[in-house]
C-alpha cells in the first residue's frame, strides 16, 4: 500500500486547461473516488497518476517518491480501464498471468499467484477459457484480477462498471469493494455515477470544470454540499433563496420565501453569514401529507401535486409551492398522491443545510 499526493498539479492542452492546479491527498488503503460530469478532468487526474499523461505543472508522489518523469511501466500500479482490455487470443489464466512477465516474477510462481487472483475474484474454474465465453460480469473479475495479481502499490479504476447492465453493476459494486477491503490496497476510482460513488467510497472528491469542489466523505457530500453543484449533481435537491437572519456557535437562522424562519444547525451551514444566502433540502426530506396534517414542530407549506412519477418503493412528485416548483421523492406505503392533489409539503430544520448566496448569480 502506498499513498497517493497530488500537489498543485495542473494539466493544459494548448490553451485549453483540462485541470487548475489541484493538491489532493489520498491516504494508504483508501477507497477514493473521483466523481463528476464528463469532461471535469476526473480522468486526466487518473492518468496523470498512471504515468499516461504528464502534468503541466505540480509534482506527483506515490509512497512519497516523485513520479513525474516515472514511466507506467515502473509506477507498480493496476490499472482497470473501462473497456477491460483483455486479450481476445489468450486464456484467461494467460490474461491474468500477462503483468507478471514483467516484473521479475518467477516463473514457477505465477500459476499459483494466477489461482490466487482468480480464487479473490471468486472465478476459480475459468482459467482455462477465453474472454469470448464469458458474460459481461465476469470478463470486468478478470481485469481486476489481472490489476492486482501484481500486488499493486496503488488500483486505478477508470468506470470499470459503466459497461454493465443496471442490476450487474450493483452486484459488482460490492464486490469490488469486498476484493478491496480483503486485500487494502489504495484505490483511485473514476466515475460520473453518484451512486457508485456514494455505495463505495471512503472519500470523495466531486470534480467540475477542471476544479476539485468539494473533498468529504460521502455522507459530508451528500448531507453538507459545498456549493451549489454539489447540492445539485448528488441527488436531487430542493435549492432556494432567502436570508441568513443570524448565527451562533450552534444554529444558523434562515428565512425562506416559501417557508417562512426556522434554524438549521451550525455544522451544516458553514461559510453563511447575516444577508443573502441559499437553502439546500434534499427530495427525499420533503414529505408529503394530507393538507393540514403536518407533525408538530415541522416547517411546512400548502403545495399542490402537479406531477407523479412512479418508481414502484418510491415515487417522485413534482410540487407547486405559491410560484415555486419543488421535488419530493417519498417512500409509497399506501397509494401515492394523484396529480391535482392539495397536499402539505413538510420538513425537520435539522435536515437542511445552507449556504452563502451564488456568486454566479
Amino acid at each position: 500500500m502506498s499513498s497517493v499526493t497530488l500537489d498543485n498539479i495542473a494539466k493544459r492542452f494548448g490553451s485549453f486547461t483540462a485541470v487548475h492546479p489541484t493538491s489532493l491527498e489520498i491516504p494508504e488503503g483508501a477507497f477514493v473516488t473521483l466523481l463528476g460530469p464528463s469532461g471535469c478532468g476526473k480522468t486526466t487526474n487518473l492518468r496523470m497518476i498512471a504515468g499516461l499523461l504528464d502534468p503541466s505543472d505540480g509534482e506527483i508522489r506515490i509512497g512519497g517518491k516523485r513520479m513525474n518523469d516515472v514511466p507506467i511501466h515502473k509506477r507498480n500500479l493496476g490499472v482497470v480501464f473501462q473497456n477491460y482490455a483483455l486479450f481476445p487470443h489468450r486464456t484467461v489464466a494467460q490474461n491474468v498471468a500477462f503483468g507478471l512477465k514483467y516484473r521479475d516474477v518467477p516463473k514457477s510462481d505465477i500459476p499459483a499467484r494466477v489461482r490466487a487472483a482468480l480464487d479473490l475474484v471468486q472465478l476459480p474454474d475459468v482459467g482455462e477459457r477465453y474472454p469470448k465465453a464469458l458474460s459481461g460480469g465476469q470478463q470486468q473479475r478478470i481485469a481486476l484480477a489481472r490489476a492486482i495479481v501484481t500486488e499493486p502499490d496503488v488500483l486505478l479504476l477508470d468506470e470499470p462498471l459503466s459497461a454493465l447492465d443496471a442490476n450487474l453493476r450493483e452486484d459488482m459494486r460490492v464486490e469490488l469493494k469486498r476484493i478491496q477491503d480483503q486485500i487494502g490496497v489504495t484505490t483511485v476510482f473514476v466515475t460520473h455515477d453518484q451512486s457508485e460513488a456514494l455505495a463505495m467510497s471512503d472519500r470523495i472528491v466531486v470534480m467540475s470544470a477542471g476544479r476539485v469542489e468539494q473533498v468529504g466523505t460521502p455522507e459530508e457530500v451528500y448531507n453538507t454540499p459545498a456549493s451549489r453543484f454539489v447540492a445539485n449533481f448528488l441527488g436531487a435537491s430542493n435549492i432556494l433563496g432567502g436570508r441568513c437572519l443570524g448565527h451562533d456557535a450552534a444554529e444558523v437562522a434562515l428565512d425562506m420565501p416559501l417557508f417562512g424562519a426556522f434554524s438549521v444547525p451550525a455544522a451544516r451551514a458553514a461559510g453563511v453569514s447575516p444577508g443573502a444566502a441559499q437553502m439546500v433540502l434534499r427530495a427525499e426530506k420533503l414529505l408529503l401529507v394530507p393538507r393540514g396534517a403536518a407533525p408538530e414542530g415541522s416547517v411546512q407549506a400548502d403545495a399542490t401535486v402537479e406531477t407523479v412519477d412512479y418508481q414502484g418503493q418510491t415515487v417522485r412528485y413534482f410540487l407547486r409551492v405559491g410560484d415555486t416548483q419543488l421535488q419530493a421523492i417519498n417512500l409509497i406505503d399506501d397509494r401515492p398522491f394523484a396529480e391535482g392533489a392539495s397536499v402539505t409539503a413538510t420538513f425537520r430544520p435539522r435536515d437542511c443545510a445552507a449556504l452563502p448566496p451564488d456568486p454566479a448569480a
